[in-house]
């Protein structure tokens, strides 16, 4: 294999590779990337197993065809330090050379036959999702997807196809987020996705898009990149239940100003204690460290008598963060039981804290 490629093309192929790569054993073919050049295409792949990212570019000025592996985080290493310009990529004798005007380098290569088998996407069931409905569903339940759950399931998000719609559901125990977007088909089908996986397709995926899947993988293919991560097994909370059904108070809030008086409040502390009065709205800190944080706004309520939810900031916060509407509503019935907030098809329920 010998080839002559941009160091912007490789360099950045190289890192969105990284997160795919096994990072505490070098010994493992997992830990390399591998390399195809053959009919005018540069591919390249890496897998820890769980997940896998495979690209692909013309933009390669191919001198003779092969494969080979390379360790995924030294050869950044090497690309990195390297000046703006065309890099020399060569194996010979099983190594890896690397050259680019005066400078040199080697890198060992694992037997590229070695390296796992991607699963292919012919011949599986597909869903139909564009690929903005899905990164910008899957960017607002990312947040609530909890980290290190003994229940293997809420360490991922739902994606629950139905007739008429689909839903993203995500809860880390505290709260629940939930993205409905229409849907026309026959086929009913409940996965769950990782949060590596979910985090990774975000940053991969733009433009047209086929998903694929089946018992045991997702799949995301498209022009320039392929994508699969393995299922978590498990069945995943009743989400549908966790939602109220009746809503006593609802208010319609201004996301800017509300955000401005919760970062006031967390420079204190995270849990906030707000406080709808009938024209006024109370932020203040909940410590135990006799430290104290307190503002207000102006706002008509409609409240003719004090109503309190206390609550952790992050997850307030959290879903600002993630709506583009200059103004959300919150769904209110009693201080001590979950609450809604809502932008469009979005709806995160918290569980306050009690006090």
């Amino acid at each position: 294999m010998k080839i002559i490629i941009s160091k912007s093309i490789i360099e950045n192929i190289l890192i969105q590779a990284q997160p795919f790569l096994e990072k505490k054993d070098t010994s493992q073919i997992t830990s390399h990337i591998y390399i195809n050049v053959s009919n005018s295409i540069l591919t390249l792949k890496a897998t820890d197993y769980e997940i896998g990212y495979e690209v692909n570019t013309n933009n390669v000025n191919i001198i003779q065809d092969g494969s080979t592996t390379a360790n995924g985080k030294k050869f950044l290493d090497i690309i990195r330090i390297l000046k703006d310009g065309d890099i020399n990529l060569e194996v010979k004798n099983d190594i890896l050379f690397i050259s680019q005007s005066h400078s040199n380098f080697k890198l060992p290569i694992f037997s590229h036959n070695d390296f796992p088998e991607f699963p292919s996407y012919e011949g599986k069931a597909r869903i139909s999702i564009d690929s903005h409905s899905l990164i910008e569903s899957l960017k607002k339940i990312t947040p609530a997807i909890d980290t290190n759950n003994p229940k293997f399931e809420l360490n991922g998000a739902l994606i629950d196809i139905k007739p008429d719609s689909i839903n993203f559901a995500s809860t880390d125990t505290r709260r629940l987020a939930v993205v409905n977007i229409p849907n026309n088909t026959a086929n009913e089908l409940s996965i769950i996705l990782p949060k590596k996986a979910i985090v990774e397709i975000q940053k991969l995926f733009f433009n047209e898009i086929e998903i694929y899947y089946d018992e045991t993988n997702l799949i995301i293919h498209s022009d320039q990149y392929t994508f699969f991560t393995k299922l978590i097994n498990g069945k995943f909370p009743e989400y549908s239940r966790i939602i109220p059904k009746e809503i006593a108070n609802t208010l319609l809030l201004p996301k800017a100003i509300m955000i401005d008086s919760i970062k006031q409040i967390t420079t204190i502390s995270t849990d906030v204690k707000i406080t709808f009065l009938n024209d006024v709205i109370t932020f203040e800190s909940l410590s135990d460290d006799n430290i104290e944080a307190k503002t207000e706004i102006g706002f008509n309520t409609g409240f003719s008598e004090p109503f309190t939810i206390a609550i952790n900031s992050r997850y307030l916060l959290d879903f600002l963060n993630t709506i583009n509407n200059s103004e959300f509503s919150i769904g209110l019935n009693e201080g001590n039981l979950p609450f809604i907030l809502s932008d469009e098809n979005f709806k995160t329920v918290v569980m306050p804290i009690v006090i």
